[in-house]
């Protein structure tokens, strides 16, 4: 792609979102002098990075179109306590995502998405690191351990397997397999049920909450400001003359570029700029409960899909993948599943006095790449659908992404996750970027 004629002008720039995307890449705008705005319809962090389990776990960090995604059946996926739901609906924008998302759930195309996905994934702990060291105050924790846990021994080839295809891909998954007592030596929480586990080397884990609005914090202290109830209308491009933003609210004004953020409800703002690619909500539950004994770490529960996480003084339970409208209200349906799906492996959680019930919506692409990039407009830019990596993607998204705003060349860790899906990228460009940031070992 051709440099962008604009570079040099992009003085002011609005972003569009204020959750973990969208407050990384204006800090790393502002860190790189560009004066910036950031507007939210709600407030800080008020979307899919408030109630996710808050895993920093970029080993692990995969497409989410999968094989296993077929190996599930049109009755699985329709059924209310699947893991991965799609409702029966005529809504042919979702008939259309899932269509597309079936498509690139074969290992071929997994295996080139997962090549695209290393290079970024390699980065995400770094970025945490430089925002650590430059302001952001929030604690990362190391996630030791970080156990994957089965109720049948037999079950963990599905997750060994799919580290055998990241190294086909060219990543690295540090683990080791250990029996269900050594597990529960390890990590007294989990039941006599656990016959089995994989614990995961080298990934963290934050408090979600807490650390987007200590990001918050720190964007402010950078001079920004974040403007809450600034509902985006719509985006004018005036040409030299820069872009228009139009807002309910505060906010409206010109700027000489734009950066949409927006998660799940992405494609409403960009889609007049050329972004036809379907971003789908795919919805995420979770709530919280008390233990006898907090977890010294993460766990995850793959045969059901469970994440798990310990939050100050209790524990966050989060799980499901429902592809349905963004504004759908909560389905209480969706908690039982996950409880009843958990309860088997845990102790000493009170998993019938929840809290914190809540679902939001991840913003889910159907080839399982984030669009990060230029659209057809010189001055608006995109940063979302990153599905379920948008906390462990979101720095290192911004960072790549201010990089290209400012100086007009696209990186080439951002070559596949191109809006537009336009340019040709080679897995030898990808090779080529792992090597300059050492990145082949994850």
């Amino acid at each position: 792609m051709r440099r962008s004629a604009v570079a040099g002008d992009v003085r002011k720039v609005a972003v569009v979102g204020a959750g973990m995307v969208g407050l990384s890449t204006a800090w790393f705008l502002r860190e790189q002098g560009v004066e910036v705005t950031v507007l939210d319809r709600s407030g800080v962090g008020a979307g899919a990075s408030w109630g996710n389990a808050g895993w920093l776990t970029p080993a692990i960090a995969t497409p989410l179109p999968e094989p296993a995604v077929l190996r599930y059946g049109v009755r699985a996926v329709i059924s209310a306590n699947s893991p991965v739901y799609v409702p029966p609906t005529l809504d042919p924008n979702l008939a259309r995502f899932v269509a597309g998302f079936m498509r690139h759930s074969t290992n071929g195309r997994w295996r080139t998405a997962m090549q695209a996905l290393l290079p970024v994934n390699a980065q995400s702990l770094d970025a945490f690191d430089h925002l650590g060291a430059h302001g952001v105050s929030a604690e990362v924790f190391e996630a030791d351990p970080f156990i994957a846990a089965y109720e049948r021994a037999g079950d963990v080839q599905v997750l060994l397997e799919e580290f055998e295809q990241i190294e086909r891909a060219g990543g690295r998954v540090e683990h080791e397999l250990v029996g269900g007592a050594e597990a529960r030596r390890r990590e007294p929480a989990l039941s006599e049920t656990v016959q089995a586990a994989i614990i995961i080397h080298g990934q963290r884990y934050l408090r979600p909450v807490e650390y987007v609005e200590s990001l918050a914090e720190a964007v402010r202290a950078q001079g920004t400001e974040i403007l809450s109830d600034a509902q985006v209308v719509g985006i004018d491009d005036l040409g030299r003359a820069g872009v228009q933003v139009r807002t309910s609210g505060p906010g409206s004004g010109s700027y000489d570029a734009v950066v949409v953020a927006t998660g799940a409800w992405l494609g409403d703002l960009v889609r007049p700029y050329g972004v036809r690619h379907v971003v789908q909500a795919g919805r995420g539950y979770s709530f919280s409960v008390e233990t006898e004994r907090l977890p010294r770490g993460p766990m995850y529960f793959p045969a059901v899909r469970v994440a798990l996480t310990p939050l100050s003084d209790r524990l966050r339970v989060a799980g499901m993948m429902e592809f349905r409208k963004a504004d759908a209200a909560l389905d209480p349906r969706r908690i039982r599943a996950i409880v009843e799906a958990a309860r088997p492996l845990l102790k000493g959680a009170d998993l019938d006095r929840r809290q914190d019930e809540w679902v939001g919506s991840r913003p889910v692409t159907a080839d399982g790449l984030p669009l990060i990039g230029r659209t057809e407009s010189e001055r608006v830019f995109v940063a979302g659908g990153h599905g379920m990596w948008g906390i462990t993607l979101g720095p290192v998204t911004g960072r790549l992404l201010a990089e290209q705003i400012t100086t007009g060349r696209v990186p080439a860790e951002l070559t596949p996750f191109d809006p537009l899906r336009r340019l040709q990228w080679a897995p030898s460009r990808l090779r080529a970027a792992r090597r300059r940031t050492g990145s082949a070992a994850l």
